[in-house]
């Protein structure tokens, strides 16, 4: 089969990096090679970014410079780590993408949606070909974000607030891009959640 690229998004907590797991999990079990990846990180390079946007103060950076920080990110990961996989074949499971610099930096962080829109078409100029909204309530996202006590709280920093301002802007992105985006009740036990997931990938593999 050809290669296939799927992005999981959602706000800070809801589930989304341990399904992205399973799924990569469920597919390998039907013999398809999986990469499983993530944003910022993914490269050397993009990873080494990862840790100056995701860790510190709140209000470390401006919007404007994570955007150009997150896109640099994201084309080294795009050159060194999704093309290369996509054109082998693989099946690319990235935990965020682009939609998520267009919901926190375009969104929820300022009026900027304008200027994440530009750069990705001058820089990235590719969608993920299938896109895995788990959609669940903020506040129990929020808990579970904060519980897991990493450095990288940077963003759960910000609060509730931002957390519904982001839910919010992921679900208008579903409606926009409608074609490949999916949403899924994350406010469910794991496992149907996984089971769902699984079958909407399945049905996108035909």
């Amino acid at each position: 089969m050809s290669g296939i690229f799927i992005s999981f998004e959602g706000i800070d907590g809801s589930g989304k990096s341990t399904q992205a797991k399973r799924l990569a999990d469920a597919l390998r079990h039907l013999g398809l090679e999986v990469l499983l990846t993530r944003e910022p990180g993914g490269s050397p390079g993009a990873e080494e970014i990862r840790s100056l946007v995701l860790e510190g103060a709140p209000d470390r950076w401006s919007a404007e410079t994570e955007i150009l920080l997150f896109t640099a990110a994201r084309r080294d990961h795009l050159e060194k780590t999704i093309l290369p996989a996509v054109a082998a074949g693989k099946v690319v499971i990235c935990d965020r993408f682009a939609d998520s610099t267009r919901v926190y930096q375009g969104i929820t962080r300022g009026d900027l949606r304008a200027k994440v829109d530009v750069l990705h078409r001058e820089m990235i100029g590719r969608e993920p070909d299938l896109t895995l909204l788990i959609d669940m309530d903020p506040q129990t996202g929020l808990a579970r974000a904060k519980g897991r006590q990493t450095a990288e709280e940077r963003f759960e920093d910000f609060g509730l607030d931002m957390q519904v301002r982001m839910r919010a802007g992921f679900l208008d992105l579903a409606q926009e891009f409608s074609n490949r985006f999916r949403v899924v009740d994350g406010d469910r036990d794991a496992d149907v959640v996984a089971d769902e997931i699984t079958a909407l990938v399945r049905k996108a593999l035909v």
